[in-house]
Order: structure tokens, then C-alpha cells, then sequence
């Protein structure tokens, strides 16, 4: 009888993730057998990924004063934090940010704006003329988080040039609220379907050690593959002052690892990109995540933190003999 390793890597170099099952049989392997788990993604991951590392960067054209009160968040209103709050930036200082990012390896470049959604007439029309900018000035990939918007509000933008939509999930539904109360998890859902029904290649995943359980983990990835997303974009908590999960302890590296194990074992075509809180987690076995199953990170800095300098990813990244994706 097959051991659940061996059905894994069977089950995934077949292009066929682990049913949910089959997750929890996985969740239960100690971390002692973490080198084999990381041998059995390995392998997934390089059939379907190869050797090429997506790397993406994000500025955030509008950050703080949020209504929302998601329990990890240091944007929002309920919480007394110490974040610089801003409207939305104008078009040029987007494109800059852009230039920035693709400076410093980025191949997509996000747009994220804090708020349920982007309301303002004024501000969608700063994201268009953002977007026409960067199509005929820098060579990334154009993304974009920027909450609930409605189709037509998508579908302008997608017009004016925006490639790519994210919106994180962010935990499970059943999880989801005793992390937020602001909004149902079904909003968040229909979300990510109106950005796939719109025609955009479609980032969605969570944020990782608020709590959750391995059921809640691997529930969150059973509804991103129902979604059918494109990218799986993996956060970690990094416990901010003033939030409710401030005095929250860390996961530990090897923790984090086989969480991203097992989004790779359950979604093994799919593109799983490690995000916030890479480095206060995972720590001296960053490098590690691409043999997790990752085949893309974020470089340079975060919302509301700071990242590594994205010499020191390259860096890495060529150590490890792989090479960032082309545009």
C-alpha cells in the first residue's frame, strides 16, 4: 500500500492534486520527514514550473484608512497603529513605482490600494491613466488589488491595459470570521469569479499563522482550485503593533515550508508565489521555498514593512541555479 509521499508525487507529476482527504493524511507527516516532502515538490514543481522564479513587486497607491477589520491588518481604523496614511497617488508616482520594480527584476508589478473597494470616479480615473502610462513605458506584467469592484469597473480597467487582478481569500470560509466581521466571505468569492469571468489571469491565496487550523488550510485551497486561480500568492503574519493579532507568535520555518508543500501537492500546476512575512518566518531557509513547491516570491518591499533588498533575491536566486521569468 501506497504511503501518502508516493501518492503525492504519483498524483502530481500527473498534473492531479491531493484530495482533501489525502491533505490531512499529508498535514499529519512530522516536520522530521520535511528533506523527503521537499523532494517529492521538488520534483512537481520543477516539472510543471521548471527553473524559472516569477518575481513581482507592489506599491501601495493607497494605504490606511480602511473601514474593514481584519484582525492582522494595521490599515484599518478600528486599530491604533503607527502606519502614514495616503490617498490614492497620482498616475506619474505609479508609473515611477513601476519603473522601480522593473529596475529591480520585478516581472509584474501590482497596484494595491487598502478599502473594501475603489469608489472614487477621480481615483479610477488616476488607475487608467496609470495603466495607459506603463503600457507604452515599462516592460511588466500590469496587476492590480484593488478590492471589490464591480465588473464594469474591472472590465474599464482591463481596457486601459490591466493584465492581471488579485484578491486574497485571504483564510477559510470557515475561519474567515473570527478574522473579519466587515464583510462576508462570499463577497471576497465573488470577487475572484467576476475577475476570471472578465478575462484576467487571477492571484488569490491567504495569509498564514493568524490561527488557523491545517483543516482551515487546506479548505482555503480546495475553494482557490474550485475558483480555478491562476496564482496562489502565500502570506505569512507578521504580527504588526496595535492589531489583534499583535502579540501572535511566528510559524516556524519548517512550518512554513510544508505549508507551501501542500498548496504545491494540491494545486501542482498552479502558480504558488510567497509573499509578506517571507523573511521574519522563513528566515535563514528562504531559499528553501522554492523546493516547497513556490516558483515565485515578491521582491523588494511589502505594504507596510520593509523586504529584502532585491540584489540579495537575485542573488539567491542564482545560487540555487534558477532564473527570474522573462516578461
Amino acid at each position: 500500500m501506497k504511503n501518502i509521499l508516493e501518492i503525492a508525487l504519483s498524483k502530481g507529476m500527473a498534473g492531479i492534486g491531493l484530495n482533501a482527504e489525502e491533505a490531512r493524511e499529508f498535514a499529519q507527516l512530522p516536520e522530521e520527514q520535511l528533506t523527503e516532502i521537499l523532494s517529492v515538490t521538488e520534483r512537481i514543481r520543477r516539472k510543471f514550473k521548471g527553473d524559472e522564479v516569477d518575481l513581482c513587486a507592489i506599491t501601495s497607491a493607497k494605504t490606511g484608512l480602511c473601514a474593514e477589520d481584519c484582525s492582522f491588518c494595521s490599515q484599518s481604523v478600528n486599530y491604533a497603529t503607527d502606519i502614514r496614511s495616503h490617498t490614492m497617488l497620482e498616475a506619474d508616482e505609479i508609473i515611477e513605482n513601476a519603473k522601480e520594480a522593473q529596475a529591480s527584476g520585478a516581472r509584474e508589478f501590482s497596484i494595491v490600494t487598502s478599502g473594501t473597494k475603489i469608489e472614487k470616479e477621480r481615483d479610477i480615473e488616476k488607475l487608467i491613466d496609470a495603466l495607459k502610462g506603463m503600457k507604452g513605458s515599462v516592460q511588466v506584467e500590469r496587476c492590480a488589488s484593488l478590492g471589490n469592484l464591480t465588473p464594469e469597473t474591472m472590465h474599464r480597467l482591463k481596457k486601459a491595459g490591466l493584465e492581471s487582478y488579485h484578491h486574497n481569500l485571504e483564510t477559510s470560509r470557515s475561519y474567515f470570521p473570527k478574522i473579519c466581521t466587515t464583510h462576508r466571505y462570499e463577497e471576497d468569492v465573488t470577487v475572484v469569479r467576476n475577475a476570471k469571468e472578465a478575462g484576467f489571469y487571477v492571484c488569490s491565496g491567504g495569509i498564514f499563522g493568524i490561527g488557523e487550523s491545517w483543516d482551515d488550510r487546506i479548505e482555503l485551497a480546495e475553494t482557490l482550485a474550485e475558483l480555478g486561480v491562476d496564482s496562489v500568492p502565500i502570506n505569512f503574519l507578521n504580527p504588526r503593533p496595535g492589531t489583534p493579532l499583535e502579540h501572535s507568535e511566528n510559524l516556524t520555518p519548517r512550518e512554513c515550508l510544508k505549508i507551501i508543500a501542500l498548496y504545491r501537492l494540491m494545486m501542482p500546476k498552479t502558480d504558488i508565489v510567497v509573499c509578506g512575512g517571507r523573511d521574519l518566518n522563513l528566515r535563514d531557509l528562504q531559499s528553501m521555498l522554492f523546493c516547497a513547491g513556490a516558483n515565485g516570491m515578491m521582491i523588494g518591499n511589502y505594504l507596510t514593512t520593509p523586504g529584502r533588498k532585491p540584489e540579495d533575491d537575485l542573488n539567491m536566486i542564482k545560487d540555487l541555479g534558477l532564473k527570474p521569468k522573462a516578461h
